[in-house]
């Protein structure tokens, strides 16, 4: 849960702070939902990624785990599959939210501050 609520922030402060960008992409024609598509990609792609390197440490990790656990073992496929799908929906969300309301923000005043 607490690496969903971190990555959430994460995602969601680089997409806000991408809503300049985004909204000079509309003011040059670019369609709202190509953008989302492409912020949405983006994420998934950052969380994938991330998701690849710490499973990797915690498989790598886990004879050190296994003593702390009780009946149950420490590269138990189920959960490692279930956190990965946890991750790669909250990805989705955490760039989805932002960069739709990012689309839905005036071009003219993304273009007025440059």
């Amino acid at each position: 849960m607490v690496a969903a609520v971190g990555l959430y922030a994460v995602i969601g402060y680089d997409v806000t702070q991408r809503a300049h960008e985004l909204g000079v992409r509309i003011a040059l024609g670019a369609q709202s939902r190509d953008l989302i598509r492409f912020v949405v990609g983006q994420g998934v792609r950052f969380a994938v990624a991330g998701i690849v390197v710490g499973s990797s440490l915690a498989w790598l990790g886990s004879r050190w785990i296994e003593p702390l656990l009780f009946q149950q073992s420490a590269t138990d496929p189920i959960v490692f599959g279930a956190v990965a799908l946890c991750l790669v929906i909250v990805a989705v969300l955490a760039s989805s939210i932002p960069a739709r309301r990012a689309t839905r923000a005036d071009p003219n005043r993304a273009l007025r501050t440059d």
